[in-house]
């Protein structure tokens, strides 16, 4: 299974809408800790500002943007992966639906459908969506790690 969702590389066509997004997190200063070893890490991302393992850090900038749903990025078993947290299944029945990040796991509050983030490709679990979170590009860069849209 996980060899057809490796191969589909340019052609993913989510239902998620591609808004943009502009994300630059600090690792030397704000997000210290937020290290390519530190597995299970998290940065979510909305309208509110930047949440580090589910605890508010600061406020989101002017020149932010954060996608349709918010964006998370994680530290997974293949490293830092990055996804707009707009539920797909949900996105495809025309309604908005942000998932809630808690561990490993992003869960939709509105189906119920489970992505896992751990594995690297935030494939859904339940089996109620029938495709994955919409991947981001991530990339370090100097003391920044840079997030935008694919």
């Amino acid at each position: 299974m996980l060899a057809l969702y490796g191969c589909e590389g340019a052609n993913f066509q989510s239902s998620v809408p591609a808004y943009p997004v502009r994300i630059d997190l600090d690792t030397k200063a704000v997000f210290v800790h937020f290290l390519p070893t530190a597995f299970g890490s998290y940065v979510t991302v909305n309208a509110e500002g930047y949440y580090f393992n589910g605890e508010f850090v600061l406020p989101r900038g002017v020149n932010d943007a954060y996608g349709y749903g918010g964006v998370v990025a994680y530290v997974g078993m293949s490293g830092y992966t990055a996804y707009d947290l707009g539920c797909p299944n949900c996105a495809q029945k025309g309604k908005k639906s942000p998932c809630m990040v808690d561990g490993m796991f992003a869960e939709c509050p509105v189906c119920g459908e489970q992505y896992d983030l751990a594995g690297g490709f935030a494939m859904p679990q339940k089996g109620i969506s029938k495709e994955r979170l919409r991947p981001l590009y991530i990339h370090p860069e100097n003391d920044k790690l840079i997030i935008r849209q694919k």
